[in-house]
């Protein structure tokens, strides 16, 4: 029997990259999902979004699993279409248990004093308000089958330390930790747990284009992934330049499995020791 057997999770940004890792990991130990993503560019995000086909790829590897999955096109940004989605999917699979709030996107990299009011606002909206938003809409369901639960969002290390050239960044996921906080104790009472997650870069689509790669090379013309991967190995202590979507996936499991049932308000580094330079 696997450690989620039973149990129905909610993971956002779920068409690729952790979201789908997230989602195939939960599944492996029987957890039938619900999974969204918005699936279309978004504007002022400089690399391309996930698609249709994303999602349904993510759908069909959770069903190669013989498990459950309802899947939907919706932007976290959208409160109403978040919540109507997560209410008509409980009601087909029958409880909510677990909410793997992972949505996000890296916006303009620009300092600060170059930032548009919309590029701010965009990478807020996303990173910081839809994970509230996909809390949101989960809470309520996973408190009436009075069971407990776990919530787990996805900040970074940036919602731990400062980056240059990223403040919407830092800000949005410094403000995911300090939601975090606030959810576990509020609902403590109800034997639901919220923890955080700090990845490190993650090799996935995220951080591999031209723009992020500019940032980490200012002095290289047209940096290459090579390029890329040492500038990004000088972040971590360890010897790697990233860590795999996978890494991150087994640290969430950790969080939303009865290993972890008295642990609550943490932030977890998966982050090749990033924290400690």
């Amino acid at each position: 029997m696997g450690k989620l057997e039973g149990k129905v999770a909610f993971v956002t940004g779920a068409a690729r990259g952790q979201g789908r890792s997230h989602a195939v990991r939960m599944a492996q130990e029987g957890a039938d999902i619900i999974a969204v993503d918005v699936c279309k560019p978004i504007e002022g995000v400089p690399y391309d979004g996930a698609t249709v086909e994303d999602l349904e790829e993510t759908q069909r590897a959770v069903e190669e699993l013989d498990r459950r999955i309802v899947s939907a096109q919706v932007d976290v940004r959208d409160l109403d279409g978040l919540t109507s989605v997560v209410d008509d999917a409980v009601a087909e699979l029958g409880r909510l248990d677990i909410l793997s709030g992972n949505a996000g996107i890296l916006g303009s990299m620009a300092a600060a004093e170059d930032l548009t009011g919309a590029g701010w606002c965009t990478t807020i909206d996303i990173n910081l308000t839809g994970v509230y938003n996909a809390a949101r809409a989960a809470i309520p369901h996973i408190k009436a089958g009075g069971r407990g639960g776990s919530i787990v969002l996805t900040s970074s290390t940036a919602g731990l330390k400062p980056y240059l050239n990223a403040a919407d960044y830092v800000a949005a996921k410094h403000g995911v930790t300090g939601l975090t906080k606030a959810l576990a104790l509020e609902l403590a009472p109800h034997s639901i747990r919220v923890n955080s997650l700090h990845p490190t870069q993650v090799d996935t689509p995220m951080i591999h284009h031209s723009v992020l790669y500019g940032l980490f090379c200012p002095d290289i013309a047209n940096p290459t992934r090579t390029d890329f991967e040492a500038a990004s190995r000088a972040t971590n202590a360890m010897p790697v330049p990233w860590v795999e979507a996978s890494d991150v996936s087994n640290a969430l499991l950790f969080l939303v499995s009865d290993d972890a049932r008295f642990i609550t308000g943490a932030a977890l580094p998966v982050d090749a020791g990033c924290n400690l330079l």
